[in-house]
This record gives C-alpha cells, structure tokens and sequence, in this order.
C-alpha cells in the first residue's frame, strides 16, 4: 500500500538550487524517511537522476555504524562525488553522528551537492536548527497523514474514516495495522517507548509521572486555555508535595513542543492586532497519540476533537494559525468573543468557526457573532460536523461540512 504525499514532495521539490541544507523534521514515526526515499528518490529517477548520483545512507542501521565517525562520513561523501553532475545526498537519522553540523556545512561548500538530511526528535529540533544552520538551514515541516492521505488508502464511508481518524490519527503504521487492537497497541508503544522516553533522556526529566499527567490533563482540555501557575496549583491541591511548579509546567510544555507531539496556538486580538501572551491554547499533531494519553476512553466533547482535526488540517497546509479573540461592548460592560482559528498565510488571512452542529438558529447566531464583529474584508467560514451542502449565508459567511473541508485541498480558496 502506497500512501501518496504529494504536498510534501513538492515542498522538497520547490527548494531543489536553493543552496540551503533541507532539514526534514516532524513527530516520530510521521513519515519523514519514507518521504525522502522512496517519494523523493523515485521523483529524482523519473525525472532522469541515475542512481550514482542519488547517495542515500540511514545511520541508524547498524551496518552504517562506521560512519557516525563525521571524519569517516565526510570522507565517503566526497569520494562518491566523481563529476560536475548534481548529486543528491540524503541522510537519516543524521544526529547519529558527532558534530553533523560542520560536516553538513562543509558540504554546502561544494556547488554539485543537493542535501537532505531527517533527525530524530529527542536530539535534532527546529531550535538546533535555529541554532546551528541559521540561515543555511531549509525546515520542512512533516506532519501525520492529513484526511485526505488517510482517506486515500482507507476502505469504507467517509463517515466511517472520520470517526476512525479521529480515535487513532494519522501516523502511517497506524492505517496499515489490521486491527484495533493492532492500532492501539501500536500507538502506545509509541507513546510509551518513544515520544515520553525521548523527552525524558534529552532533557533530563526527574518526574515522569507528572510528565504524564500534565500531557492527559492537555488531552483532556483539547483547545482549552491553558496557564502554568493556574495548573501549578491543581497540582498542589491534589498533592501538596507536588514539585510541578509553574515554572516546571512551563518547561514540559516547551518539552512536548520541541518532539513536536503538542504545538502552542497564540491568542490574536483581532481589532488591537496585537498577541496575548496568556493563556494559550494547544493542539496534539496526532490525535491517536493523543487518545493514547486517555486510553481511548471517548471523548464526550467530540466538538475539541474536530477542532484539533480542523488546526491540524490548516497547519498541514502551510498555514500559520492563531486563536482570534474580538472585544465588544455590551450595555456598560466590554465581553471577549473568541475566533476559533485564525489562519494566515502571505497576505491572505481566514476566520474560521468550528460547529460540530448548527440546528437553531440561536447556534447559528452564536457561531456568527465573532465573525460578524470582525471588521475586515477577509474570508469567514463555519466548519461543521454534518455532512450538508456548502453555501453562504447573506451577511457573506460561508458554512461548509468537515467531509469538503478535509477532502477538498480547494476548500479555502473558493
């Protein structure tokens, strides 16, 4: 079974010439390998790149041991390349070896190579990146499959993928397991031996079980507001001796941010145009790992789970996204109104409500309140969990079901 990611080859394909390292990064086990070889490799071949000058080495492999010496590496590299022809080198894994960064530079100086390079999260992040490659480094961004890419492969309703994209996500392994119990044995190994143990070895976590607890207390409040010193002080009342300080809460979520299993939504005022700094909201970039954290009990407010399904879906599409919020007055008092995302992307900008449904009119009034006092010419759209028809209303909102939103790469831009 072949799952197409075809967004993500063009990303590559796009910064092919831009003499920069390309850096693929992403969740564990979202695909990051598999999109360089076989997607990209094949593209390479197809489009007339012989196999000499594509060098692949994944330095996880035991076989490849020796070359986690970055002499050693940097030596085989260059004995490969042999003529003026491009040669594209793609490297897995490479935090395998001592000091990558200077050999990955030193490639760099060399006008015949194209780089590529994937790292494990516990050691290779965006803020190495930052840090290391400043602007010689091109971040590519991977995420679990979309619905779309998940649909693609999946045999039944649409109904039906839904319901099961929104228990057990997206990460690849998990569409290919059989069973439900295959998927979710799978994803708590995952969550067990991968995502917590790579956090707790890079960073040093004395207390585990608190870990754990705060990532099932953000489970159980998907999209929910979310400040250190008020959870600090849960903690505290369920345990006097807790040591989950603010300050500790803090650093796990940067943590859970940096293996990319979390990401921080900031809150925008729409009409002072200026970020709140607290509270913020997060959103889990796979709802399987996510569910892990509770056992996949059902959620009973499918409505958060739809709405990190729909941050998700923006975020893979290039989207950078905030949580709005509008103030209004009413009577001799001021009230915020949220906006549930706030999708931006150049110099185009989306409001987007999430509904699970919209059966009176008073919900349908609610939903469009936020968006009714934003003023602004920029498009506005209520995401709901029905299957219906898209269509607009008369004050220019458009309301559109989760199935065309997820299912149409389009959807957005009609």
């Amino acid at each position: 079974m072949e799952i197409k990611r075809d967004f993500y080859l063009n990303e590559l394909i796009d910064r092919i010439d831009n003499k920069m390292i390309k850096i693929v990064t992403g969740i564990r086990r979202c695909g990051k390998s598999y999109l360089l070889d076989p997607i990209f490799k094949n593209y390479l071949t197809e489009h007339g790149v012989d196999e000499e000058h594509i060098i692949k080495l994944s330095l996880d492999e035991k076989i490849n041991s020796k070359y986690k010496d970055p002499d050693v590496l940097d030596e085989y590299i260059r004995s490969l390349i042999i003529d003026e022809k491009k040669y594209y080198i793609i490297l897995d894994e490479i935090q395998q070896v001592k000091d990558f960064e200077s050999v990955l530079i030193g490639f760099l100086h060399i006008d015949n190579l194209e780089i590529y390079v994937t790292g494990s999260n516990s050691k290779f992040l965006s803020s190495d990146i930052i840090t290391e490659f400043r602007d010689r480094g091109d971040e590519i961004r991977v995420y679990p499959l979309s619905f779309s890419e998940f649909y693609s492969v999946y045999d039944g309703s649409e109904e039906k993928a839904l319901n099961d994209y929104y228990t057990y996500g997206g990460l690849p392994l998990t569409i290919l397991s059989k069973t439900d119990n295959a998927k979710i044995n799978y994803l708590n190994a995952q969550k067990d031996n991968v995502y917590i143990n790579d956090i707790v070895d890079r960073n040093n976590v004395q207390n585990k079980e608190g870990l754990e607890m705060l990532v099932q207390i953000l489970a159980s409040n998907i999209g929910s507001l979310t400040n250190p010193l008020k959870l600090s002080n849960n903690f505290k009342k369920r345990d006097k001796t807790s040591t989950m300080t603010d300050k500790t809460i803090y650093n796990y979520l940067e943590y859970l941010q940096d293996v990319f299993m979390i990401e921080k939504a900031r809150r925008f005022d729409v009409r002072g145009k200026k970020f709140i700094e607290t509270p913020q909201k997060y959103y889990f970039t796979d709802m399987g790992i996510r569910n892990s954290f509770l056992n996949f009990r059902q959620s009973e407010e499918i409505s958060h789970t739809m709405e990190n399904v729909i941050y998700l879906e923006l975020r893979k599409r290039g989207y950078n996204v905030d949580v709005g919020t509008v103030e209004i007055r009413q009577k001799d008092s001021k009230k915020q109104l949220e906006i549930d995302f706030v999708a931006n992307k150049g110099n185009n900008k989306i409001y987007i409500q999430s509904a699970l449904e919209m059966k009176t009119e008073e919900k349908v009034k609610q939903e469009q309140k936020s968006l009714l006092n934003v003023n602004d010419f920029f498009k506005k759209i209520i995401i709901v969990g029905d299957n219906i028809p898209r269509s607009r209303y008369d004050n220019g909102i458009i309301i559109m079901s989760i199935y065309d939103f997820l299912l149409d790469l389009d959807s957005l831009n009609y």
